[in-house]
């Protein structure tokens, strides 16, 4: 394994598609530091459900300047509820400006590291800094919805779950501010058939061949 004096790395894809457990092994892999940019927007949802703001643009503004990303990492927040909150938040270009300048921060202190996200490889790390290498992960919804079920711990029926997601990712696609895409030169990880193994296998294939 190569020893990198600097590597970014930009992962997104579609919920629950493993980009979130890839982009933490390969992280743990390669000694980068992970920054899961889905995290912050469902911390911004925790914060708005709990305290229901009349402004939550200067109440996130508060939030984001106040707590570090590890403290946010450590919070328990994937359930439902959050879920099916965050693809509306993340639609609001005020609040995408405050947590991109919140992730920016981060990332301009490290030269090794690892973003993940759904806007990583198109907004994010399209310049300054510009990505290394850039992944694109993509999953069949009954895989999907099966693994964030699980996720769930069965808690919520898997047909709402199918149902949730498929609406994450419509909005994720169709929204006008920083919409998913994949990038030209992001490298596709369709992860139906495949396991962690495999993923970390594939990734570092590419890694290990930049220049």
């Amino acid at each position: 394994m190569r020893k990198f004096n600097k590597l970014i790395i930009a992962c997104d894809g579609e919920s629950a598609s493993g980009k979130s457990t890839a982009a933490k092994l390969i992280s743990k892999k390669y000694k980068l530091l992970l920054i899961n940019s889905g995290l912050l927007y469902r911390y911004g949802s925790k914060s708005i459900i709990k305290h229901n703001p009349k402004n939550i643009v200067s109440f996130l503004k508060k939030r984001f300047n106040n707590i570090s990303y590890r403290q946010i990492a450590k919070q328990n927040l994937h359930t439902e509820q959050i879920s099916n909150h965050v693809a509306f938040l993340a639609k609001n270009r005020k609040v995408r400006k405050i947590i991109n300048r919140f992730q920016t921060k981060i990332i301009k202190k490290n030269k090794m590291i690892c973003v993940e996200g759904r806007d990583i490889a198109s907004k994010i790390l399209a310049k300054n800094p510009k990505y290394d290498l850039a992944f694109y992960f993509k999953c069949n919804i009954d895989v999907a919805s099966y693994r964030r079920w699980l996720e769930l711990k069965k808690k919520v029926p898997l047909k709402e779950v199918k149902k949730s997601l498929n609406k994450r990712t419509l909005m994720d696609k169709n929204r006008k501010n920083s919409p998913l895409i994949k990038v030209k030169d992001s490298i596709l990880i369709n992860t139906n058939n495949l396991s962690k193994k495999d993923v970390i296998s594939k990734m570092s294939k590419f890694i290990e061949r930049l220049n």
